[in-house]
């Protein structure tokens, strides 16, 4: 017998596509940006009690990867619109539905960047609160 759950039936296939409207390669770089700001903020605080040095590239490094998604987001989302903009121009007179789709694809990449800068970055305040202060008079 199937068991099928709420996860399979809705979460997945909405999340699926969602990630193939916002277009799979700047989605995917930017679920790369995610994880890889994911493993360093873990690594960071893994590291915090033993190694700060570590700790501190850690947290820098993942200051990069979220900020980079951030404008990877931004960076898709303005290819987009220009590819929507381009179809409006080829059309000519446009339906307003098709419009309003493409515009709707084109913010899927930003609104994914800006989910993966939010979530990084309540990890790297919580490790900057976790990590002692650096010593700035040296």
């Amino acid at each position: 017998m199937i068991s099928l759950t709420c996860k399979t039936i809705f979460i997945q296939p909405i999340a699926a596509n969602i990630f193939m409207d916002g277009g799979p390669f700047f989605m995917s770089l930017i679920l790369i940006c995610l994880v890889a700001a994911l493993i360093f903020v873990i690594r960071g605080f893994v590291n915090a009690k033993k190694t700060i040095s570590v700790a501190r590239k850690s947290l820098k490094l993942a200051v990069d990867f979220s900020l980079l998604g951030l404008v990877m987001g931004f960076l898709g989302s303005v290819l987009g619109l220009i590819t929507a903009f381009d179809s409006v121009e080829a059309m000519g007179n446009p339906d307003p539905s098709v419009f309003a789709g493409g515009l709707k694809v084109s913010l899927l990449t930003a609104t994914f960047g800006l989910f993966t800068f939010v979530i990084a970055r309540i990890g790297i305040v919580a490790l900057r609160l976790m990590l002692p202060s650096e010593d700035l008079s040296e």
